[in-house]
């Protein structure tokens, strides 16, 4: 079975599963220019054949570090399933109609945020922010917000797949799928505990 297909599935059982909060969460690694690695939780938007979407500002700290070094890694876990998926690989920007269209279907509080925050940058107070965010809310008054064009998604065209199943003993089942490039056929191997 395709990797991307298998962690559809398991997506949907983890987003039925009591005791899973918000199966979309994972964490999102990058890298920054001078190799220091950064990770952070994030929402995954959509999966399909192609990879993995999620949404951010490119001005952000993992925004900037995506696009001067575009390889990352994420990693799904659900404890009530005691499975865990990883991958790994290239994330390329989304087109900026696919971003228009998310943007678009975003509550209205998160599309004025968008533009109110400088993300990741130093803030002197919490009022700063605020203000920014009445000047926003005044600015787009009455008419609809437009997604800003440093806000926008990415993503990863996985070239790594780990499946990780918790096992008693810990002698856990590990599956790892890899390819040379998106488009190429996956290989499978097993991988010990």
């Amino acid at each position: 079975m395709d990797p991307l297909q298998r962690f559809a599935g398991l997506l949907e059982t983890a987003r039925t599963t009591p005791g899973i909060i918000d199966a979309t969460a994972m964490t999102l690694a990058t890298v920054s220019p001078e190799g220091r690695p950064s990770a952070r939780i994030l929402l995954l938007k959509s999966v399909d054949p192609e990879g993995l979407v999620f949404y951010t500002n490119h001005r952000s700290r993992k925004g900037r570090e995506i696009l001067a070094h575009p390889d990352v890694a994420m990693v799904f876990y659900w404890p009530p399933l005691e499975v865990q998926v990883r991958f790994e690989g290239p994330a390329v920007p989304v087109p900026a109609a696919d971003a228009d269209t998310y943007f678009a279907s975003r509550a209205r509080g998160s599309q004025l945020g968008a533009w109110a925050s400088h993300q990741s940058d130093e803030l002197s107070s919490r009022a700063e922010l605020e203000a920014r965010l009445a000047e926003v809310t005044a600015r787009y008054q009455g008419r609809d917000v437009p997604r800003p064009q440093h806000w926008s998604g990415f993503r990863l065209a996985p070239l790594v797949v780990e499946f990780w199943k918790g096992q008693p003993s810990r002698l856990h089942e590990r599956e790892l799928f890899t390819r040379a490039a998106p488009g190429v056929a996956w290989t499978m191997r097993l991988l010990n505990p």
